[in-house]
C-alpha cells in the first residue's frame, strides 16, 4: 500500500508554495496533477456544496477551484446551501434533469438515484491506487453493483465536544469511556449548572450522529444483515431508557435544534459538552476575542464512550461528490473532482480546515493536522472506526430515505423527551422504516 509520508506530503507543499512566490501559475506538471480526462471545448462548470462551518474549508476550497480555472481555462461557480437544502436541492436535480453539474452530498444520498449519475469508476481506482487506497466505509457509500457513483470527499469527524475545566468541576479527571459513567457525568454537569446538550431536531449531522451511536451503543440497529427492519427490540427499548435518563440533563430547547445549533449555544457558555465536529474549537481558537481564545485553551475533544455491546459504534457525516449525467461537460468535472482530491490541493485544504474533514484514502492519515495540534488528533481516524448508517443492512434506496426522513432522529427526541414511551417509539418507528424497506 502506498503511503503519502509527511515528509513527502511537505515537498508537495513546498512546491506549490515556490511556483506561487515566484508568480508562476500552478501547471499540471508542476503541481503534481496532471489531468486524466481532456476537458469539452467551451466547458463551464457549476459546483454545489454545503455551507462551511469552519472558514478554512471555504477559503482553501475557492482558492483551489482558482488555481482549477487558472490551469485549464475552465470557468467554475460555486453554490454554498446550507446543510438541510443540500439534499432535496440533489434529488430535485436529479428529477427534473438539470442543475448543478457537481453536488456535494450526503451520506448515501447517491443510492437514491444511481442511474442519474456518471460512473467514475475509473478515476475512483485512479486515485485509490496513488493514495493508499479507501477505507472500506468509504467504499460502501461510494459505490453500487460494483460501480463508482459517487466520490467519498471525506468526513466530518464527530466526537465529544467539552470544556475540561467544567468537567473536573463536576468531579470527573477524565471523559468517562463507558456509557454509565458518561450519563453520571452529564447529570454532575447539570447539577453544576454546566448542562450538556445534543441536537433533536433535523440536524443532518448533528442529531443523526449521536442517535445512531445511542441505539447502535446498546445493540439495536434498524435493520439486520439482509435490510429487514429489526429496530422494535429490547435493545432498543433499552437504548431509548437511556436516551430519557440523558436528556434529562440537558439544556432546554434542544429538540429544535439543527446543525449550528450546538455550536451558537457552546460557543455562548450555555452548555459545557456536546457532540460535534472540530469547527467549535476553530471558531474560538481563531476568534479576536480573548474570552473565546481562552475556552479554545479549555476545549477537549473525546472519542464517543462504549455501550453494552462493548465496541465502538459511532456515525459519521460522510460528504461525496456526485456528478449527474446530464452535465454537459463531463470530462471537465471529472477533472475538476481528480484535481481536487490531488495531493497538491487536498492536503493544504485539510490542514487549512485543522482536519474538519477527515480523509476518505488513507494516505492522508500522514497530513501533519493531525499531530501538530493533539486536539485535532481524536477527528483523524473518522473512515476507520465508523459505521455505516444503514447498519447492519445493505446501502441503497431504503437506508438513503430513512435516514433523509430522520426516522432514528424522531424516535430517539420521542422517547427521550416522553410523547411516547421507548416501546411506542420503536414500534412507529419500525413502521415508518418498513415502508422504505419494502420498496
Amino acid at each position: 500500500m502506498k503511503r503519502l509520508t509527511r515528509r513527502k506530503f511537505l515537498m508537495t507543499s513546498a512546491g506549490v508554495a515556490a511556483a506561487s512566490a515566484l508568480g508562476h501559475p500552478v501547471r499540471a506538471a508542476t503541481a503534481g496533477t496532471p489531468l486524466r480526462y481532456p476537458p469539452e471545448t467551451g466547458a463551464k462548470l457549476r459546483v454545489l456544496r454545503w455551507k462551511r462551518f469552519v472558514q478554512g474549508d471555504e477559503d482553501l476550497w475557492l482558492a483551489n477551484t482558482k488555481k482549477f480555472t487558472d490551469q485549464t481555462g475552465i470557468e467554475v461557480r460555486i453554490d454554498n446551501e446550507g446543510w438541510e437544502d443540500v439534499r432535496p436541492k440533489a434529488a430535485v436535480a436529479a428529477n427534473v434533469g438539470s442543475g448543478p453539474d457537481i453536488i456535494l452530498g450526503w451520506f448515501d444520498d447517491p443510492h437514491q438515484y444511481p442511474d442519474k449519475l456518471v460512473d467514475l469508476t475509473d478515476l475512483a481506482d485512479y486515485l485509490g491506487s496513488k493514495y493508499g487506497g479507501w477505507y472500506d466505509v468509504c467504499r460502501n457509500y461510494g459505490t453500487r453493483q460494483g460501480r463508482w457513483i459517487a466520490i467519498p470527499l471525506g468526513i466530518i469527524g464527530n466526537a465529544l465536544v467539552y470544556r475540561d475545566s467544567q468537567l473536573k468541576a463536576a468531579g470527573f479527571e477524565t471523559m468517562p469511556r463507558d456509557t454509565g459513567g458518561f450519563l453520571k457525568l452529564c447529570q454532575a454537569l447539570q447539577a453544576k449548572g454546566t448542562p450538556a446538550g445534543f441536537a433533536l431536531g433535523k440536524a443532518v449531522g448533528d442529531a443523526n450522529n449521536w442517535a445512531h451511536w445511542l441505539v447502535w451503543s446498546h445493540g439495536g440497529k434498524m435493520v439486520d444483515d439482509q435490510g429487514s427492519v429489526v429496530i422494535n427490540s429490547p435493545e432498543t427499548w433499552a437504548a431509548l431508557e437511556y436516551a430519557k435518563q440523558l436528556y434529562a440533563t440537558f439544556i432546554p430547547g434542544t429538540l429544535s435544534w439543527q446543525d449550528p445549533s450546538n455550536n451558537k449555544a457552546f460557543l455562548d457558555g450555555q452548555i459545557s459538552l456536546t457532540a460535534n465536529g472540530i469547527s467549535i474549537y476553530y471558531a474560538a481558537k481563531n476568534s479576536p476575542e480573548a474570552a473565546l481564545q481562552d475556552m479554545a485553551r479549555d476545549i477537549q475533544h473525546a472519542r464517543f464512550p462504549i455501550g453494552p455491546v462493548g465496541k465502538p459504534t459511532e456515525l459519521m457525516q460522510i460528504t461525496q461528490m456526485m456528478l449527474f449525467k446530464y452535465s454537459k461537460y463531463p470530462n471537465a468535472a471529472k477533472s475538476y473532482i481528480q484535481f481536487m482530491m490531488e495531493a497538491g490541493q487536498y492536503n493544504p485544504w485539510m490542514e487549512a480546515a485543522i482536519g474538519y474533514v477527515s480523509q476518505p484514502l488513507k494516505a492522508y492519515e500522514a497530513n501533519p493536522v493531525w499531530t501538530a495540534d493533539p486536539k485535532a488528533t481524536p477527528y483523524r481516524d473518522g473512515g476507520s472506526i465508523m459505521l455505516e448508517h444503514g447498519y447492519s443492512g445493505p446501502l441503497g434506496y431504503s437506508s438513503a430515505a430513512v435516514m433523509a426522513d430522520y426516522v432514528m432522529v424522531d424516535m430517539v427526541a420521542e422517547a427521550a423527551t416522553g410523547a411516547k414511551t421507548p416501546k411506542e417509539a420503536a414500534q412507529r418507528a419500525a413502521q415508518r422504516a418498513e415502508r422504505y424497506y419494502k420498496v
